[in-house]
């Protein structure tokens, strides 16, 4: 499994972006996935992870309610709708799958919040 994250950018306080994880693979429909985040100088955190089928959702509560994480199984695609974006969102944003039982892990996208 391949994966690659995209939509990082730089956005003011306050608005809207949208992380998109393309995966490769036709078994992808069957994994689970997430996306996590590190900010500068801190551990790697658990932002939101989805089910196969996409029926269950999980948030960390410093983004609960602000964002929503989706799949598209006919796509092969993960994305991540963050909202009110806060400074503390400011960090590299990495989509994970579990194959199988094993960790993949897509290359990260930036994503800094500005005041």
């Amino acid at each position: 499994v391949q994966l690659q994250a995209s939509g990082g950018g730089l956005v003011e306080a306050g608005g809207s972006l949208m992380l998109s994880c393309a995966a490769s693979g036709s078994t992808f429909s069957l994994d689970a996935a997430a996306w996590f985040r590190q900010a500068p100088g801190k551990e790697r955190e658990f932002v939101a992870a989805i089910t196969s089928t996409g029926s269950r959702t999980l948030y960390g509560d410093s983004v609960k309610g602000r964002f929503t994480i989706s799949r598209d199984n006919a796509k092969i695609m993960v994305t991540l709708q963050m909202k009110n974006l806060i400074l503390a969102d400011t960090a590299v944003y990495f989509c994970y799958a579990d194959h199988l039982g094993d960790d993949f892990w897509g290359w990260g996208t930036l994503v800094t919040v500005s005041s």
